[in-house]
């Protein structure tokens, strides 16, 4: 079993380069994203923009994956392709998105609501993000990752929806995936400790339906099992005494949001 890497904090500097990198993109999308569009066309204006920012899109040529970003609409839970699909109005668009810069990796993701959406959709993206909120203020020295997972599964659950199991959070530094996971359900009190040094991507896909997923042959895609929407919301986090240091934002996504409407 590979071992948990920590980081220096000029590590984490460079992590957190990357990781705004990775916000900045998803601020472009944010620009742009709308209905009428096609998830190809984001994918390609985010590959131009991280190339213009001197870095490489973490996600392409990964294991084969042939795209920059994985957009995920709807019942896609994560890892979907960018591709001719036609973004429709009432739609969820989560967009994942890494960087390599100066060697290191930033990791985020950012379910967009286009137009507007149903009532369970908007609940489901606002349970979402909380959980996320909630994962993060576990992300402290002296707590465990068992800590984060229940904090996530608790609200999750409490508000009728399934917590993906079968795909976890990660550590993340001079790889994409370094250890230790990070499951967005576990018990309190277990798990690797969480020590200073240590960076995360804390992740929460969370189902409106049941918690299972399909995955599709395609070695990729994978979709909640009942076809019912999924959100996915994620930070990039370094483990500090007291409170967490979110090395990636959402506030530059958001304000782009806002003027849009």
């Amino acid at each position: 079993m590979s071992k948990i890497y920590y980081k220096s904090l000029e590590e984490i500097e460079l992590i957190r380069e990357s990781s705004m990198l990775v916000s900045k993109t998803l601020a472009e999308v944010a620009k742009v994203i709308k209905a009428g569009m096609t998830t190809i066309e984001l994918d390609k204006l985010a590959y131009e923009f991280i190339s213009d920012h001197g870095a490489i899109p973490a996600f392409l040529n990964y294991n084969g994956f042939p795209n920059s970003l994985c957009i995920s609409p709807n019942e896609q839970v994560v890892h979907g392709f960018p591709s001719k699909y036609v973004i429709e109005e009432g739609d969820l668009i989560s967009v994942d998105c890494g960087v390599i810069k100066n060697n290191y990796f930033g990791d985020s993701a950012y379910t967009f609501s286009i137009g507007e959406i149903d009532a369970e959709k908007q609940k489901l993206v606002e349970v979402t993000k909380r959980c996320l909120e909630l994962g993060i203020e576990k992300a402290v020295v002296g707590m465990r990752i068992g800590d984060i997972g229940f904090a996530v599964q608790q609200y999750a659950e409490a508000n009728g929806f399934g917590v993906v199991r079968e795909l976890v959070g990660h550590g993340v530094g001079v790889k994409l995936h370094e250890k230790p996971e990070v499951p967005n359900y576990g018990k309190r009190g277990a798990g690797p400790k969480l020590e200073e040094g240590m960076v995360i991507a804390i992740e929460p896909m969370i189902n409106a339906g049941v918690a299972g997923v399909k995955f599709h042959n395609d070695g990729w895609t994978v979709t909640s099992k009942d076809n019912k929407p999924s959100a996915h919301f994620e930070h990039t986090v370094a483990i500090k005494r007291g409170k967490a240091e979110v090395l990636s934002t959402f506030s530059i996504i958001e304000e782009v949001l806002q003027q849009k409407k």
